[in-house]
């Protein structure tokens, strides 16, 4: 439950939380007689006089006259001076991300998904907190591998909230939620997928890591409601640098979706039956015809585009319709660019002004 601080007190006199606290007592005074939340709850006269009393401009003043300055620890912390940070190569807390790598003042052109491969497929109201890391770090964890080969004792794994401004940690965390299950294996629950043609079972980070090695670009499927929960910024940068170019799902949470759009993710939307009607077991081949007539200005928002499956077990093959949730032309525009942040930069090295907080909102 959440409630307020003086919520917190009245529950606890109460000492149970199934009453009706607006007309149940929360307990007797010292003559037996009931007393009841609106006894003892302040009105506004009164917190208005404490606030009077005890908050004053002095107590900003001396709080905040050295708020740069820190404390013994961050004084103590060494610094090479100059105008940009001078990354840690050795730091397992914060690395340079890859976001910008090989970035030039023209966008690279946006291709079709050609022959892709299915990391994952989720059934309905997979969350943000699903999709995004989170919690303590697992020994046996792709990212707890990587931290151990790194010199750090489990003992100092600490949390992937701790870690959060490090892509290589992070990045192994993105679908490795110990509830989450992936039809793909449906008797193991957690990140766990299979490679093909290999067949072999892996975690989802490592299948992503070999499906890049081979130049496959990668599709996620799900059900109704995907990236429900809170805005975790995680869960779409990590989709993105497991090498993922679209999810097809039946229905997207409004801000995860933008935020997919955001990272040059493509959202797409089934028309019409999801996956299940599809019979889909990973091992299929994905094509998604349409994507680069964006840059030929053919592209529209909400546009129609076809999606091609093949399965080479069998030589079943299959082809739907499915809606490009790219809302908008500034989502379009996102789409050229590789992404909000490669727009941004774009921007702003060629000396125009950035777009406005409401355009990179998106919604």
């Amino acid at each position: 439950y959440l409630a307020s601080p003086p919520l917190v007190v009245a529950y606890a006199l109460a000492g149970s939380m199934r009453i009706d606290i607006t007309k149940d007592p929360i307990g007797q005074d010292k003559k037996g007689n009931d007393v009841f939340l609106k006894d003892v709850w302040p009105t506004s006269a009164e917190i208005a006089a404490i606030q009077k009393k005890s908050v004053t401009p002095a107590m900003f003043a001396k709080r905040y006259a050295d708020v740069f300055k820190g404390d013994k620890h961050w004084q103590a912390i060494k610094i090479e001076g100059g105008q940009t940070y001078e990354w840690d190569e050795t730091s397992t807390y914060v690395a340079n991300p890859p976001y910008f790598e090989g970035l030039s003042m023209e966008p690279t052109a946006v291709t079709d998904i050609v022959e892709g491969r299915v990391l994952a497929i989720f059934g309905d109201s997979i969350t943000t907190d699903h999709i995004s890391p989170a919690g303590s770090i697992k020994k046996t964890s792709p990212a707890g591998q990587y931290l151990t080969n790194r010199g750090v004792d489990a003992l100092e794994f600490n949390s992937y909230g701790a870690r959060r401004g490090h892509h290589e940690v992070m990045m192994r965390g993105t679908f490795a939620n110990i509830r989450i299950r992936n039809k793909i294996t449906p008797d193991i629950e957690g990140g766990v997928t299979k490679h093909f043609p290999s067949g072999d079972t892996m975690s989802i980070y490592d299948a992503a890591m070999r499906y890049q090695s081979e130049g496959r670009p990668l599709v996620v499927f799900a059900g109704k409601e995907y990236g429900t929960g809170s805005s975790r910024d995680w869960a779409a940068k990590g989709t993105r640098l497991l090498g993922v170019r679209a999810v097809i799902a039946e229905s997207y949470e409004r801000i995860h979706r933008s935020n997919l759009v955001g990272m040059g993710v493509v959202p797409l939307q089934f028309k019409a039956d999801g996956w299940q009607k599809l019979g889909l077991t990973g091992e299929e081949i994905v094509t998604v015809r349409g994507l680069s007539d964006v840059n030929i200005g053919k592209l529209r928002p909400r546009q129609d585009l076809w999606v091609e499956l093949f399965r080479p077990s069998d030589g079943k093959m299959a082809r739907f319709p499915v809606r490009c949730r790219i809302d908008n032309q500034t989502e379009i525009d996102y789409l050229l660019a590789g992404g909000v942040m490669p727009y941004v930069l774009r921007n702003l090295a060629g000396g125009g002004a950035a777009p406005a907080p409401e355009a990179i909102a998106a919604e």
